[in-house]
């Protein structure tokens, strides 16, 4: 099991940082690295979840603008809402 849930943690974290837009790779990637040692594997599987929408809807939903994509109410998806991105 836990060797499942590393792979799973090495598969989010190079998705959060291969996006296909340099605004996303940072955004997401940062906030994988914040938090992916804190997930448990549920929430691991809901923020594979989240990676799987496209970066056009993420960056809407981030950013509080309508999306063509319903996003679900879990810990997640709200913790990615709330997340605040240093752009140093």
């Amino acid at each position: 099991m836990c060797s499942n849930i590393d792979q799973l943690k090495k598969k989010i974290i190079y998705r959060s940082n291969y996006r296909g837009t340099k605004e996303m790779d940072k955004l997401l990637g940062a906030f994988t690295k914040k938090y992916i040692d804190t997930l448990d594997a549920d929430e691991l599987y809901l923020l594979e979840k989240l990676l799987d929408i496209d970066d056009n809807n993420l960056y809407n939903f981030y950013n509080g603008l309508k999306t063509e994509v319903k996003f679900e109410s879990n810990n997640i998806n709200l913790l990615f809402k709330k997340f605040k991105f240093n752009k140093k």
